[in-house]
């Protein structure tokens, strides 16, 4: 999570929770030092936070080998935090990035087709429980897009994947947090996902904005490397 999405997570875990020293060690990227300390607290948030930097670890930075088995433990530190505490939509927010990020990692349709509805249920309870948690838009949204992308016609008729409900929880997105990196190249992502010729140059247009936004914590740093990379084969 990056920028003005950090802010909805420490909205939803609660300002009174001692996870300082966690987020200090997620926002410089030490994330799994960041995941043990997140664990440890015991909390709700804490789990969550923890789950949070070992899907962003495992997903970006981990060496192959290692990737499933530290999401793996990502998904079962976000079901933690959803035992500890139903309410907190960051727990269910994260158990849906946890599963999204391990089906990623092991790549077998059959994974996939076994998680998809349950990452979809898991976002939309994040936004049943914070219907203006910007971070569950957009990544309801990507879930739209990846599905149609994975499984065309199918992916509409199993799981209900709309190229219309990713645009309106993209714009939903940006429109709770302009400001964010991550929601400007991952709603540029989607529409290149998307596969409508007319979306390149909205995609260019907002991964221009992605680079141009100031760099907030090293999660941020990782989206504004992507971004960058993207444009760039964009405009070969």
């Amino acid at each position: 999570m990056s920028g003005a999405l950090a802010l909805a997570q420490g909205a939803a875990m609660g300002d009174e929770e001692p996870l300082g020293p966690a987020r200090d060690a997620f926002r410089e990227g030490r994330f799994v030092e960041a995941a043990d300390a997140g664990e440890a607290l015991g909390t709700s948030g804490g789990y969550a936070l923890a789950a949070e930097s070992l899907a962003i670890y495992g997903h970006y930075l981990a060496p192959r080998e290692q990737k499933a088995q530290l999401l793996e433990q990502a998904m079962r530190l976000a079901q933690e935090a959803i035992r500890s505490d139903t309410g907190n939509p960051q727990a269910h927010l994260q158990s849906a990035h946890a599963m999204g990020r391990y089906t990623q990692a092991i790549g077998t349709l059959k994974v996939k087709r076994d998680y998809a509805r349950q990452v979809r249920a898991a976002i939309e309870q994040a936004l049943w429980l914070n219907p203006e948690l910007a971070e569950a838009h957009l990544s309801l949204a990507t879930w739209h897009a990846e599905a149609i992308t994975g499984g065309g016609f199918m992916a509409r008729m199993l799981f209900g994947a709309s190229g219309k409900d990713a645009i309106r929880h993209y714009e939903a997105a940006l429109e709770l947090a302009p400001h964010a990196k991550i929601v400007h190249a991952e709603y540029a992502l989607g529409l290149l996902l998307l596969g409508e010729p007319e979306n390149r140059e909205q995609a260019r247009s907002l991964l221009q904005r992605a680079v141009e936004l100031p760099v907030g914590d090293a999660h941020d740093r990782i989206i504004h490397e992507l971004a960058v990379a993207k444009l760039a084969e964009l405009n070969l």
